[in-house]
C-alpha cells in the first residue's frame, strides 16, 4: 500500500447506502443515444428521478446552456418537484455520469475527496464521447482533495460494500481495451489504493446488449455488507442464461474481505428489450440507493413487480420507487448508470 494514495491516507469508497449529500446527473440530449422520437419519454424519466431524489438530498444536474436550464426548470416546476435542485451550466456529451464523473471517497474523520479515473469511452468505442473524461475537472468540487489513479475505470464497472469488498467483472476490467499494460494484480492494487478494496470478487461476462463489456451494475449489487443481489435468467434459451448462472454460482462460492460467505439473492430479468433490432441492456440490478429511497428501473414487464418486491424486502428502511426506463435503456443504460452519489461528509474538515 502506497502512503500517498487515498487508502494510505485513510480514505475509502463508502457503500452506496451510506448517507448522501447529493446525487450528480447530466441532462439527456445526445441524438445518438436518444433519437428524437423517444427523447420526450427519456426526459420524463429524468424528471421522475429528480422528483424522487430532491426531497431527500441535493440533485446536482449538469445542462449544456441557459436555454436548457430554463426549460428544465419549467419541466420540474410543472411536475411540482420539491427540494433542492442545483443546475450547473457545464456541457457534457453524454448522460452516463457514473462512468466519467468523479468517484468519491471518505476518511475516518468524515472528510470527502474524490478519484479522477481515466475514461476512454468504454474501450475506445465512441471517439466523440471521450471529451466527457474532463468532467471531474469542470464541476464545482474545487474544495475537495482529488487523486489521479492513472488508470481507466468506469464507475459502473465496480460495486463496493464499504467494508473492503469490491465486485467487478473480468470481461470489463481485464479487457485490453481499457488498461492493456496492467495485470490483474496491478489492477487489484489500484482498487485497493484508491478505493480501499482489499478484496476483489471477479465475476465473468456481462449481459447481452451491454456495450460496456460487462459492467457489474447490470449483473450483481451489494444491498448490505454481506448480501448481494444477482440477476438470473430463467429462460434457458435466452442468451443471458449461462453467463448469469455462472456469475451467480461464483458469488455463492465467494467470501468478503473478512473471509465470510455472502448471502446471494436472485433477481429476475425482464424480457428482452429490443430497439430497431438491437437488444438493450435492461436489468433490475441497475437500481440506485439514495437517502430514504431506492430507485428501480422498470420496463413495462411482468417481472417488474417481482423485482420491486424482492428489493423491498432487502431494503426495509427505504421506499422502493419503480421508474419506467424502457426508453432510457435505448441509450444502453438506466438509473444507476446515470447517477453518482456524493457521500455525506466534511470538506477539508469543515462542516
Amino acid at each position: 500500500m502506497e502512503k500517498n494514495t487515498p487508502f494510505g491516507l485513510g480514505y475509502a469508497m463508502p457503500a452506496e447506502w451510506r448517507e448522501h449529500d447529493g446525487t450528480w446527473l447530466a441532462w439527456p440530449k445526445n441524438e445518438e443515444s436518444f433519437p428524437e422520437e423517444i427523447r420526450p419519454e427519456v426526459e420524463k424519466t429524468y424528471v421522475e428521478i429528480i422528483n424522487t431524489l430532491a426531497p431527500n438530498e441535493t440533485v446536482n444536474l449538469l445542462v449544456d446552456d441557459k436555454r436548457t436550464c430554463d426549460r428544465v426548470r419549467s419541466m420540474l416546476d410543472s411536475r411540482g418537484v420539491k427540494g433542492k435542485v442545483a443546475i450547473h451550466t457545464i456541457r457534457t456529451v453524454d448522460v452516463w455520469f457514473r462512468d466519467y464523473g468523479p468517484i468519491f471517497v471518505v476518511n475516518k474523520s468524515g472528510e470527502v475527496a474524490y478519484d479522477h479515473w481515466g475514461f476512454n469511452a468504454w474501450g475506445e468505442k465512441y471517439e466523440d464521447l471521450k471529451e466527457d473524461a474532463h468532467i471531474p475537472d469542470k464541476i464545482p468540487l474545487h474544495a475537495l482533495r482529488s487523486f489521479s489513479p492513472r488508470m481507466v475505470l468506469e464507475g459502473g464497472s465496480i460495486d463496493v460494500n464499504g467494508e473492503g469488498t469490491l465486485l467487478t467483472t473480468e470481461h470489463c476490467l481485464l479487457n485490453k481495451n481499457r488498461n492493456p499494460n496492467m495485470t490483474r494484480s496491478k489492477i487489484e492494487g489500484k482498487l485497493a489504493d484508491y478505493l480501499g478494496a482489499t478484496k476483489v470478487i471477479w465475476l465473468k461476462d456481462g449481459i447481452a446488449g451491454d456495450d460496456t463489456d460487462g459492467h457489474i451494475d447490470d449483473i450483481a449489487r451489494f444491498v448490505n455488507e454481506d448480501t448481494v443481489v444477482c440477476a438470473l435468467e430463467e429462460d434457458k434459451k435466452d442468451e443471458n442464461y449461462s453467463a448469469l448462472r455462472e456469475n451467480f454460482e461464483l458469488l455463492e462460492k465467494s467470501t468478503d474481505a473478512g473471509g465470510n460467505s455472502l448471502r446471494v439473492v436472485p433477481l429476475p430479468m425482464p424480457r428482452p428489450v429490443v430497439y430497431k433490432g438491437q437488444r438493450l441492456p435492461a436489468s433490475y440490478t441497475n437500481f440506485y440507493i439514495a437517502n430514504g429511497v431506492v430507485l428501480v428501473p422498470t420496463f413495462r414487464d411482468p417481472s417488474d413487480e417481482k423485482a420491486l418486491g424482492i428489493l423491498g424486502r432487502l431494503f426495509p428502511g427505504r421506499k422502493i420507487i419503480g421508474i419506467n426506463c424502457r426508453e432510457l435503456a435505448y441509450g444502453f443504460g438506466t438509473i444507476h448508470c446515470a447517477t453518482q452519489q456524493q457521500p455525506k461528509g466534511n470538506i477539508n474538515g469543515a462542516k
